[in-house]
């Protein structure tokens, strides 16, 4: 038996119970995973309510993504595509485990897994990001929000625009590259985005939803790039009138990283590669968000769901 967090029911972080369930073992292609730290998403949150992308089959333990070593002590991080993250021992698919540069420590391996990633993603091919434009990073002190600030400046961005919601999480992201922080509770998001940058928005990375991504979506520039990828904030923006979004060219993108792993070229592995180089030539750097025992699954989702973290949280299963 090992320890482990399971949802028995939907609902909020309550519903996160450490229990003694079965050691999993692993089948043909898979490979087993002494855990020793846990990556925590906000997808994560959605899974427990079950208003996640896909729907979520009841007993389930939550998480995607862990490092740790195989049995024949191989250092590797993996992607869980069927859960079964939170726990002490964990089960991932070959094809899914990749292994870990002895100079990258688990932090910057779990911030580049699925966030590190994610923004990769995001900017190169859902926004095709050319050198000098312009680029908005929503909750840019967030998991995904750290590290596209930086991948923007490293890769040409004109001018980096970060939004957050305190003056503590705005000073992180100047500190990351970012070129001008804006309150994210700004009552007209739209002005606020033009002022910050003359004018002229060309790119803008949302996973906040409702009217940020409203008035996001009105402050591009002709031929602007909104990339939607979250809704943080529980609330569905506006639907998008396609004849609005010729009056300034304007493209709007969906991206949820699952379907990256069903391209041609094994995008992913070559894009988890690039950010282990850049983080180990001090380009990019995680940001550590807070480590919780395994036994307070609870309180870490309630912490990530009030959304005053900011970069990579941890669940350890050591503790």
């Amino acid at each position: 038996m090992m320890r482990a967090v399971q949802v028995t029911e939907f609902g909020g972080p309550e519903m996160l119970r450490t229990v003694e369930v079965p050691e999993p073992t692993a089948g043909p292609g898979q490979v087993l995973i002494e855990v020793s730290r846990i990556g925590i998403n906000y997808a994560d949150t959605h899974q427990v309510e079950n208003s996640y992308q896909t729907p979520t089959t009841l007993p389930f333990v939550p998480g995607s993504e862990v490092v740790g070593h195989t049995p024949d002590g191989r250092r590797v991080a993996a992607l869980l595509t069927g859960g079964g993250g939170y726990a002490e021992r964990a089960v991932a698919d070959a094809a899914m485990t990749f292994p870990v540069p002895d100079d990258v420590d688990d932090l910057t391996a779990l911030s580049m897994l699925v966030q590190g990633t994610t923004a990769w993603v995001l900017l190169r091919k859902s926004a095709h990001l050319e050198p000098g434009e312009s680029v908005v990073v929503h909750a840019a002190a967030g998991g995904v929000g750290t590290i596209a600030v930086q991948l923007a400046k490293a890769w040409g961005a004109g001018r980096v625009i970060a939004t957050a919601s305190t003056t503590d999480k705005r000073m992180l992201t100047l500190g990351l590259g970012a070129d001008v922080a804006v309150d994210s509770r700004a009552d007209d998001m739209r002005t606020a985005l033009l002022d910050a940058n003359g004018g002229r928005v060309d790119i803008v990375l949302d996973m906040v939803g409702g009217t940020t991504t409203d008035q996001s979506l009105a402050a591009l520039a002709p031929f602007g790039r909104l990339v939607f990828y979250g809704m943080a904030g529980r609330e569905q923006p506006r639907p998008v009138e396609l004849r609005n979004l010729l009056g300034h060219s304007s493209t709007v993108a969906g991206m949820w990283l699952p379907h990256v792993f069903r391209l041609p070229g094994n995008l992913y592995a070559r894009a988890l590669s690039e950010l282990f180089d850049l983080a180990r030539s001090g380009e990019i750097r995680a940001v550590a968000g807070g480590e919780h025992p395994l036994s307070d699954a609870r309180g870490a989702h309630e912490a990530l769901r009030s959304r005053g973290t900011v970069g990579k949280l941890l669940l350890d299963p050591t503790a």
